[in-house]
């Protein structure tokens, strides 16, 4: 006999892979290049992590299918921004429900 669970959880995988393959294909224009210098340049552990990530993270904002219109948006002053008190807020909100 064995439990399985009753709800099965999806996990989500996320939109660009956090692999240096899938960080390349992901980023935009020149971006590729400099990640690839930066990581030719990092030494293996926490400084080739750190690149690895900052450059996964700029590679989820160019893959983002509404970066256009939140750039768009940015540059007209019309995106909508919030305090960090607001999130703290809703955070607590929804850790409490």
């Amino acid at each position: 006999m064995s439990a399985q669970p009753v709800h099965q959880r999806v996990v989500e995988q996320p939109r660009v892979p956090h692999t240096i393959g899938g960080i390349s294909d992901a980023l935009v224009g020149g971006r590729r290049a400099q990640f690839f210098a930066e990581l030719l340049r990092a030494q293996q552990g926490a400084e080739l992590d750190a690149v690895l990530t900052a450059w996964w993270g700029r590679a989820m904002l160019d893959s983002d299918p509404d970066r256009d219109r939140v750039h768009a948006a940015a540059e007209a002053g019309v995106l909508p921004t919030t305090t960090m008190e607001e999130i703290i807020r809703r955070r607590q909100g929804r850790a409490t429900s």
